[in-house]
């Protein structure tokens, strides 16, 4: 089963990088650097890559460039992004990208990417109504490709209820913090 962590300047701190990577890296496989905000993103995401090389893969979150540059594992796009998808495969980069309709994941196949995540399952603030448990299964069932479950992922019973409808694994911001 995939942890997938979704750092957040919640959860990731420079200052105490060594010590934040240390505390995901008791959970998590797999780690994304996401800041949405961060004026020193490119330099924050080396220090970050050069922090995790010890996750199965490290990926960065929107610039599918940078992470070719810096070397990162892969990228994670927005769902917004769709039209990065080949573009980043093409860089040998692997793909995550977040999906929030069936259709999504289904476009997201066909384009090449490896793996979805897939939300809200449960609810999260600012991410509109949850989609639940049997709706994942609906997009499970109907596609070949990872899905990744997302969305207010708090505790095991959650992450044990995703994967026994059949995802891959769970991927989570608010699971991750201290």
């Amino acid at each position: 089963m995939i942890a997938y962590a979704i750092s957040d300047p919640k959860t990731l701190d420079f200052t105490t990088l060594q010590r934040d990577i240390e505390h995901f890296s008791k959970l998590a496989s797999m780690i994304v650097y996401r800041d949405k905000a961060s004026k020193t993103y490119e330099k924050n995401a080396a220090l970050f890559l050069n922090a995790t090389r010890n996750f199965d893969k490290v990926l960065l979150h929107t610039d599918y460039l940078l992470a070719k540059k810096l070397g990162a594992d892969g990228i994670h796009l927005k769902s917004t992004q769709f039209e990065d998808v080949i573009k980043a495969k093409d860089l040998g980069l692997f793909v995550v990208i977040s999906t929030h309709t069936q259709e999504e994941v289904i476009k997201a196949q066909l384009l090449g990417a490896d793996m979805v995540t897939f939300s809200p399952i449960f609810s999260t603030p600012n991410k509109g109504l949850p989609v639940g448990i049997d709706r994942l299964k609906n997009v499970i069932d109907s596609v070949a490709i990872p899905v990744i479950a997302l969305g207010g992922i708090l505790t095991q019973e959650q992450i044990d209820a995703c994967v026994k409808v059949g995802a891959k694994g769970f991927a989570s911001i608010r699971y991750f913090e201290r």
